[in-house]
Protein backbone atom coordinates (compact mmCIF):
# COMPACT_ATOMS: atom_id res chain seq x y z
CA UNK A 1 0.00 0.00 0.00
CA UNK A 2 1.23 3.63 -1.02
CA UNK A 3 1.26 5.65 2.07
CA UNK A 4 2.00 9.33 2.16
CA UNK A 5 5.45 9.29 3.10
CA UNK A 6 6.10 7.22 0.32
CA UNK A 7 4.56 9.72 -1.74
CA UNK A 8 6.54 13.08 -0.44
CA UNK A 9 9.24 11.00 -0.40
CA UNK A 10 8.95 10.40 -4.65
CA UNK A 11 8.07 13.87 -4.73
CA UNK A 12 10.93 15.14 -3.07
CA UNK A 13 13.19 12.96 -5.38
CA UNK A 14 11.62 13.96 -8.41
CA UNK A 15 12.14 17.65 -7.57
CA UNK A 16 15.80 17.06 -6.90
CA UNK A 17 15.96 14.82 -10.23
CA UNK A 18 14.62 17.80 -12.27
CA UNK A 19 16.28 20.67 -10.75
CA UNK A 20 19.82 18.92 -10.91
CA UNK A 21 18.67 18.09 -15.09
CA UNK A 22 18.33 21.76 -15.19
CA UNK A 23 21.73 22.83 -13.89
CA UNK A 24 23.44 20.64 -16.28
CA UNK A 25 21.34 22.17 -19.01
CA UNK A 26 22.09 25.43 -18.02
CA UNK A 27 25.75 25.08 -17.78
CA UNK A 28 27.63 25.94 -21.50
CA UNK A 29 29.35 23.10 -23.34
CA UNK A 30 32.75 22.83 -22.37
CA UNK A 31 35.11 22.66 -25.61
CA UNK A 32 37.04 19.51 -26.33
CA UNK A 33 39.54 19.12 -28.97
CA UNK A 34 38.84 20.03 -32.58
CA UNK A 35 40.18 21.22 -35.55
CA UNK A 36 38.76 24.85 -36.88
CA UNK A 37 39.23 24.83 -40.90
CA UNK A 38 40.03 28.35 -42.73
CA UNK A 39 37.27 27.32 -45.36
CA UNK A 40 34.57 26.59 -43.38
CA UNK A 41 34.71 30.14 -41.33
CA UNK A 42 31.81 32.16 -42.02
CA UNK A 43 33.23 35.02 -43.75
CA UNK A 44 31.32 38.81 -42.06
CA UNK A 45 31.53 42.14 -43.79
CA UNK A 46 32.57 45.17 -41.39
CA UNK A 47 32.74 48.63 -42.04
CA UNK A 48 36.29 48.13 -41.66
CA UNK A 49 37.21 45.09 -43.70
CA UNK A 50 36.26 41.52 -42.62
CA UNK A 51 35.63 39.41 -39.57
CA UNK A 52 35.66 35.49 -39.56
CA UNK A 53 34.10 33.67 -35.99
CA UNK A 54 36.00 30.76 -34.89
CA UNK A 55 34.71 30.25 -31.16
CA UNK A 56 33.64 31.22 -27.94
CA UNK A 57 33.39 28.76 -25.63
CA UNK A 58 34.04 27.44 -22.04
CA UNK A 59 37.27 25.01 -22.18
CA UNK A 60 37.99 22.70 -19.31
CA UNK A 61 40.58 25.53 -17.76
CA UNK A 62 39.03 28.42 -18.65
CA UNK A 63 35.43 30.31 -18.13
CA UNK A 64 35.68 31.15 -21.66
CA UNK A 65 37.97 30.59 -25.09
CA UNK A 66 36.95 33.58 -27.76
CA UNK A 67 38.88 33.46 -30.91
CA UNK A 68 38.24 35.24 -34.17
CA UNK A 69 40.16 36.18 -37.49
CA UNK A 70 40.14 40.04 -38.62
CA UNK A 71 40.92 41.47 -42.17
CA UNK A 72 41.29 45.22 -42.17
CA UNK A 73 41.25 47.11 -45.16
CA UNK A 74 44.42 49.83 -45.93
CA UNK A 75 44.23 52.65 -44.20
CA UNK A 76 41.35 51.15 -41.15
CA UNK A 77 41.43 50.45 -37.76
CA UNK A 78 39.67 47.72 -35.99
CA UNK A 79 38.59 50.15 -33.01
CA UNK A 80 39.99 53.23 -31.17
CA UNK A 81 42.59 52.45 -28.32
CA UNK A 82 39.96 50.17 -25.26
CA UNK A 83 41.06 47.89 -22.50
CA UNK A 84 39.18 45.01 -21.01
CA UNK A 85 40.43 41.79 -17.87
CA UNK A 86 40.61 39.42 -20.82
CA UNK A 87 44.19 38.73 -21.97
CA UNK A 88 44.63 38.01 -25.90
CA UNK A 89 47.13 37.08 -28.43
CA UNK A 90 47.08 38.62 -32.08
CA UNK A 91 48.82 37.04 -34.46
CA UNK A 92 49.57 38.39 -37.69
CA UNK A 93 48.93 36.72 -40.77
CA UNK A 94 49.44 39.09 -43.51
CA UNK A 95 49.76 42.97 -44.33
CA UNK A 96 51.50 45.64 -42.69
CA UNK A 97 50.11 47.04 -38.94
CA UNK A 98 50.64 48.85 -36.22
CA UNK A 99 49.52 47.74 -32.62
CA UNK A 100 48.69 50.08 -29.76
CA UNK A 101 50.66 48.96 -26.81
CA UNK A 102 52.07 50.39 -23.82
CA UNK A 103 50.85 53.82 -24.87
CA UNK A 104 52.85 54.01 -28.31
CA UNK A 105 51.92 52.51 -31.92
CA UNK A 106 54.93 50.00 -32.99
CA UNK A 107 55.03 48.43 -36.12
CA UNK A 108 54.22 44.44 -36.54
CA UNK A 109 54.20 41.96 -39.86
CA UNK A 110 53.57 38.81 -40.73
CA UNK A 111 54.49 36.02 -37.97
CA UNK A 112 54.83 39.01 -35.23
CA UNK A 113 52.45 38.03 -32.16
CA UNK A 114 51.54 40.64 -30.20
CA UNK A 115 49.93 39.89 -26.40
CA UNK A 116 47.83 42.48 -24.79
CA UNK A 117 47.81 42.33 -20.72
CA UNK A 118 44.46 42.52 -18.86
CA UNK A 119 43.42 46.32 -18.83
CA UNK A 120 45.88 47.69 -20.86
CA UNK A 121 44.51 49.53 -23.52
CA UNK A 122 45.10 48.68 -26.89
CA UNK A 123 44.23 48.99 -30.74
CA UNK A 124 45.76 48.06 -34.38
CA UNK A 125 45.60 49.17 -37.21
CA UNK A 126 46.50 48.88 -40.90
CA UNK A 127 49.09 51.09 -42.29
CA UNK A 128 49.81 49.32 -45.53
CA UNK A 129 49.10 49.55 -49.15
CA UNK A 130 46.43 46.23 -48.94
CA UNK A 131 44.09 44.08 -46.58
CA UNK A 132 45.96 42.85 -43.29
CA UNK A 133 44.83 39.53 -41.74
CA UNK A 134 45.38 38.74 -37.84
CA UNK A 135 44.27 36.06 -35.75
CA UNK A 136 43.14 37.27 -32.07
CA UNK A 137 42.74 34.65 -29.33
CA UNK A 138 41.06 36.08 -26.20
CA UNK A 139 40.43 34.19 -22.68
CA UNK A 140 38.41 34.42 -19.50
CA UNK A 141 40.21 32.77 -16.70
CA UNK A 142 37.91 30.91 -13.91
CA UNK A 143 35.82 33.79 -12.14
CA UNK A 144 36.49 36.80 -14.72
CA UNK A 145 32.84 36.84 -16.51
CA UNK A 146 30.47 38.74 -15.05
CA UNK A 147 27.02 36.35 -14.02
Amino acid sequence: MLTRRDCMVALARAVVTLGAAGIMQAQPQVMGSRIFLWDSLKVEKTNVGERRDVVRLPTATLDELEMHITTLNAGQQSHPPHQHVGEELIIIKEGALESFVNGEYRRVGPGSIVFQASNQPHSIRNVGTGPATYHVIQWQSPGMLKE
